[in-house]
């Protein structure tokens, strides 16, 4: 088994350790033969220079003019803010009422002026991490006065799937902000406008490696009359597959515990690490897992394409986690194309 597992797994990446770059943006038939059908992923260079936005969002006094119009429609002049104790939203942290035990936790959200969510996000206080992670179509509800500094879909990647973006998302965080190990059911494009994003990657036939389970779901919530967090289940009660990996790096302190606890992860082949600056895109795999840090104030796009892989994959992902059929045959025929989040 595990050597047809290794010889899946080079077949689909072949046996370089390292992401392949591209200097220039594929051609469509190019980016799908070669990286989206083998669910091969790549860091394209130059991808985005051309965008208005990769120069100007740099500057914080730019948004900030951009995003505060005092002629601007109040709610659009609000943003939606992401906060945690420790910078790590939608991760595994000790169950409220057992520590001994996990569950999954969501940040708690506030909306606020653009202005405020800037100075929280790059002035991190002692008391929480702040993170403009919103998603659910944000880019041009709460940012749209943005959308004339890029463009509105990567055209060579729409040409690939045949698809034009369904909704568009922008996230700004800091140095602390993390996304833990995690798949999806989409083709990602992962574009840096301003700072650096680091990855970690395990590629689908790895996922295996992931020790994948049913965690109870959480929310925070932040009281500013005290400063302080509480952790709560959610009511009713549901259970959230997650990857059980919390840190994918070694650590001195607990090195035999991580290792014996999840030694397919550790003891396997290392994930594929790459940074991504401004004007580049990493491409991967909508079942590829990743794992997400930041460096300094950092912006970032994202594009996520539904391919018809990755709708048969969500469908036996549902099944596998007791959604009726009838729900996933709903589901299935309800998913539009392409999600693009900015």
């Amino acid at each position: 088994m595990e050597r047809l597992w290794e010889e899946v797994r080079e077949l689909s990446l072949g046996s370089s350790a390292e992401i392949e770059r591209l200097e220039f943006p594929p051609t469509p038939l190019q980016f799908l033969r070669d990286f989206v059908s083998p669910n091969k992923p790549c860091i394209i260079s130059n991808a985005t220079l051309h965008w208005p936005a990769v120069s100007l969002w740099s500057q914080t006094d730019y948004l900030s003019q951009v995003l505060s119009d005092s002629n601007s429609n109040s709610d659009q002049a609000m943003v939606s803010v992401h906060l945690t104790p420790d910078g790590r939203a939608d991760a595994l942290v000790p169950h409220p009422g057992n520590a001994s035990e996990l569950c999954f936790a969501s940040a708690h959200v506030e909306r606020m002026p653009f202005p405020l969510a800037l100075r929280l996000i790059s002035s991190p206080s002692a008391g929480f991490v702040a993170y403009a992670q919103e998603q659910n179509d944000c880019f041009r509800t709460e940012y749209s006065r943005l959308a004339p500094d890029c463009e509105d879909h990567i055209p060579w990647a729409s040409d690939a799937l045949g698809c034009l973006p369904e909704a568009v998302n922008l996230w700004i965080g800091n140095h602390l902000s993390e996304t833990s190990f995690h798949k999806d059911h989409y083709e990602n494009l992962y574009a840096v406008v301003s700072g650096q994003k680091h990855f970690l990657l395990l590629p689908p036939p790895d996922f295996h490696r992931m020790y994948v389970r049913r965690y109870p779901a959480a929310r925070y919530s932040y009281s500013q009359d005290t400063g302080k967090f509480s952790l709560e289940l959610e009511k009713p009660p549901r259970h959230v597959p997650w990857c059980s990996i919390i840190n994918p790096h070694v650590s001195s302190i607990g090195r035999d515990r991580q290792i014996s606890e999840f030694p397919l992860y550790f003891n396997g082949p290392k994930p594929f690490q790459c940074t991504i600056n401004p004007g580049e895109i990493l491409y991967f795999a909508g079942q590829v897992c990743g794992f997400i840090m930041s460096d300094r104030v950092q912006i970032a796009m994202v594009a996520q394409l539904q391919s018809i892989i990755g709708m048969i994959c969500s469908l036996i992902s549902n099944m596998l986690t007791s959604t009726s059929y009838n729900q996933c045959i709903t589901l299935l025929l309800r998913r539009r194309n392409v999600m693009i989040c900015l």
